[in-house]
């Protein structure tokens, strides 16, 4: 332990503060990584090289050499010290949420002009998409690569109008929104400071399973687009999607996607395209039955894919979370498949015959309406199933009581701040 010792012998009041966040073995542990890369830095036993800092991480190009800077503390001595590792892990791993997307806030400023624009923002996901994720698609898509890095850009909302910044940026207000609709992002990037075979929150894509003999181009959910899904999802739903329905394949049928999703008793992802282009979807955590009512728990969620990637949770507003009415004869009942809002003016609705819908604004989630009009003419649809992965209590999730439901539901309320919202 003796290099990270001598490193340590300044009495820094930020190394002293920092220090105290981790267990002596914590700081054992933080002490024999950096003594490991100081080691194949080849720098005396003095410090940890960028090359060495960046192979290790897995943080390449920009975004790499923006993190490294920051934490090097803006020295510009290309010099890592025992002090700036714990100081940074101190602030950016056991921080308060402030410190740490204060922290994540100063690392989208790739190219250190104290302003964050789109060029900026535009960096970082080629880098994650890239660098991080390692999304290299090899099968010929409608969609480039940037048109795909533009649609996280279209999320975010550059309100600041600064003096001798050439375009808009962003405030950390505009920051924080923009994380909230894009949780995949926010995970990755408050997690890299972790090495990429730890499990790094934030890095997983789900594996998309189809039948053999589908030809990928006609799939609407690109790797990209499961990313960002399975940023509001936990780790065991990340494993395996597996495609249950799509309408170029099985056709515009109510009937036959009820068939074809009837044997999924997990979650799944409702995805569409309608004519004007637009992408969008939920998250239905419950199977498609038949129900008079809406059912569902504050697992659903919707998402927009195309012109822009948001995801929106719900608010605590009501339980109009899921619908999925079939074979009713009364108009206060509208067969078919939907998400949110009120019975016909639903946040998404696909009526039964699969060749018409809408889309309106709804405070259930806090969404817009999604195209460009609120009818939907459903070009293609799409619908994968959830593999859950082994965790505690899993079949109890599904199978649980009303009560069991409501208190899982009560407890995420209470998470978010909204268990006294009037329904």
């Amino acid at each position: 332990m003796g290099n990270a010792e001598s490193q340590s012998a300044p009495s820094d009041p930020r190394f002293v503060s920092a220090s105290r966040a981790f267990t002596h073995h914590e700081l054992e542990h933080l002490t024999s990584l950096f003594n490991s890369l100081v080691s194949q830095s080849q720098t005396n036993a003095r410090y940890i090289s960028p090359s060495v800092f960046q192979s290790y991480f897995g943080l390449h190009g920009p975004l790499g050499d923006r993190i490294f800077h920051l934490v090097t503390q803006e020295r510009q001595d290309q010099r890592l010290t025992f002090e700036d590792l714990v100081i940074a892990k101190a602030t950016y791993e056991k921080g308060t949420r402030d410190d740490i997307e204060e922290f994540i806030f100063r690392l989208l400023d790739v190219n250190g002009d104290k302003f964050v624009g789109r060029s900026d923002l535009e960096s970082v996901m080629i880098s994650i998409f890239k660098d991080i994720l390692c999304i290299k698609d090899s099968e010929a898509r409608s969609s480039s690569d940037q048109d795909i890095v533009n649609i996280f850009l279209n999320a975010a909302n550059f309100s600041m109008h600064e003096e001798g910044c050439t375009e808009e940026s962003l405030s950390f207000e505009d920051f924080r929104s923009w994380c909230t609709h894009v949780p995949s992002v926010r995970k990755l990037l408050g997690s890299l400071l972790m090495p990429p075979d730890s499990g790094r929150p934030g890095s997983q894509i789900p594996n998309l399973l189809t039948s053999k003999g589908i030809d990928p181009n006609i799939l609407l959910l690109r790797k990209e687009y499961a990313w960002h899904i399975g940023g509001a999802l936990s780790q065991h739903e990340l494993e395996d999607w597996m495609l249950l329905y799509h309408s170029s394949v099985n056709g515009l049928s109510f009937n036959t996607f009820l068939g074809n999703v009837s044997n999924h008793q997990g979650p799944s992802v409702l995805i569409i395209k309608d004519k004007e282009g637009y992408i969008y979807g939920g998250y239905a955590s419950q199977p498609w039955e038949r129900h008079a009512d809406f059912y569902g728990d504050l697992k659903c969620f919707l998402f927009q894919l195309n012109p822009k990637a948001s995801i929106f949770r719900p608010t605590g507003a009501n339980h109009n979370l899921q619908w999925c009415a079939i074979n009713f004869s009364s108009a206060d009942i509208p067969n078919g498949i939907g998400f949110g809002g009120q019975v016909n003016h639903f946040g998404v609705f696909i009526s039964a015959n699969f060749d018409q819908g809408h889309t309106f604004s709804c405070s259930t989630f806090g969404s817009p309406c999604f195209s460009k009009t609120i009818r939907i003419l459903p070009d293609v649809i799409e619908c994968w199933g959830v593999t859950q992965g082994k965790v505690q209590g899993k079949n109890d999730a599904v199978k649980g009581t009303i009560l069991e439901r409501f208190k899982e539901d009560r407890h995420m309320l209470n998470m978010v701040g909204l268990a006294n919202s009037s329904e």
